[in-house]
Order: C-alpha cells, then sequence, then structure tokens
C-alpha cells in the first residue's frame, strides 16, 4: 500500500483496478473522482451498485439481465418469436437493439466455450437454449458469438445439436473483422452482418 494516500481511499482504489480495463491509473482517476463527490452524490453512487446486485437477474427465457420477472423484450407482442439470435453477453444484446432493425428474440449465452481457459458447454446456458427449442416455434437460430476462434468453436458446437432438430442455423455475414468483438462493431456494420447472415 502506498503509504502516502489513506487506507479507504487506496482501498477504493484498489476495488476499482480489479475491474476489466482499469488500470491503476484510471483506478485513481476514479477513486479521486468518488472523493470529490458529495456525500448525497455518493451515496446515489453506491446505492446503484448495491441495487444491481439485489434488482438485477436473468430473465428465465433468454437468459438477459432484467429487473421485471421477464424482460421487456421475451415479454413483447411485437417480436418475432421464431427468430432466436444467439449472443456471448448482455452486452451484445443492446449492440443490436440501436440497430433498430432486429425484431426477434435473443438468448444470451454468457460466455463462449473456451478450453484453454476451462469453459465447457456446461457452464453456459446451452440447457435452457434447447429447452427453448423443443416446440415447433423458433425456425431460424442466428449465430452472433464473435468472429474469434472461441465464438467460432461455440457457433459450431450449437449448430451441430440444433440442425438435427430440423430448425434452419445462420451466422452473421462477416462485414465484421475477424477477430473483433461485436461490441465495438457500428450499427450500419453489425446490420449489413445481420442482413447478410448464412446457413451453417
Amino acid at each position: 500500500m502506498a503509504r502516502h494516500i489513506a487506507e479507504p481511499l487506496e482501498r477504493l482504489i484498489n476495488n476499482f483496478s480489479r475491474l476489466s480495463g482499469v488500470g491503476r491509473k484510471g483506478a485513481t482517476r476514479m477513486a479521486y473522482q468518488i472523493l470529490s463527490m458529495d456525500e448525497k452524490e455518493a451515496k446515489e453512487f453506491a446505492d446503484a451498485i448495491m441495487d444491481v446486485h439485489t434488482k438485477i437477474k436473468r430473465c428465465p427465457i433468454c437468459q438477459n439481465y432484467t429487473d421485471k420477472e421477464i424482460c421487456g423484450i421475451c415479454s413483447s407482442t411485437n417480436r418475432d418469436k421464431s427468430i432466436i439470435c444467439i449472443v456471448e453477453n448482455p452486452r451484445d444484446v443492446s449492440t443490436f437493439e440501436k440497430t433498430g432493425e432486429y425484431k426477434g428474440t435473443y438468448h444470451v449465452l454468457h460466455g463462449l466455450i473456451s478450453p484453454m481457459d476451462g469453459i465447457t458447454a456446461e457452464q453456459l446456458t446451452v440447457k435452457e437454449l434447447l429447452g427453448r427449442l423443443s416446440d415447433d416455434t423458433v425456425k431460424e437460430v442466428i449465430m452472433a458469438t464473435s468472429p474469434t476462434i472461441e465464438g467460432e468453436a461455440t457457433a459450431l458446437y450449437l449448430s451441430r445439436l440444433i440442425k438435427p432438430m430440423g430448425i434452419k442455423v445462420t451466422r452473421l455475414a462477416y462485414g465484421l473483422p475477424v477477430g473483433a468483438s461485436l461490441e465495438y462493431a457500428d450499427e450500419v456494420t453489425l446490420y449489413r452482418a445481420l442482413e447478410g447472415r448464412r446457413e451453417i
């Protein structure tokens, strides 16, 4: 611990630096910003952190995060329930929704198959996905995992499970650069990739 920094501040810096993509310098800047807040602002910030832990849960249908019994997309009567777009994480749902073009539903895997990292299909929401496909509602499943080795392996694994069920399985077209994350794709690129999807 740095001797010139008060212990509570050092603890806050250490907690911020545990966040993905945040280094010591960024964590220090955020900690000092918190310190400069008045007590009311600091309490609102702390309450917001606690609220995401106590009020947010997974939608039992698509596995996206929600504060309702069923998320707004799954409960909407305006969504096409015959199409499911499979994504890696909840941020990807937000990215697709920004395009304003996709009218189907989603399924969030909460990760990708990665043997190197010890992540298997059992640790993802594959069982929940297969449960959704057991009736005749779904006609197409779009694989929208990122075009990385793990994303491709996951898409291939899932397509081998789904195709024997008589459901069309498509993959996003590569308007998306190989190795890129969906999170950073702009709306136009993502829309073109969605439009140019191919069967796998």
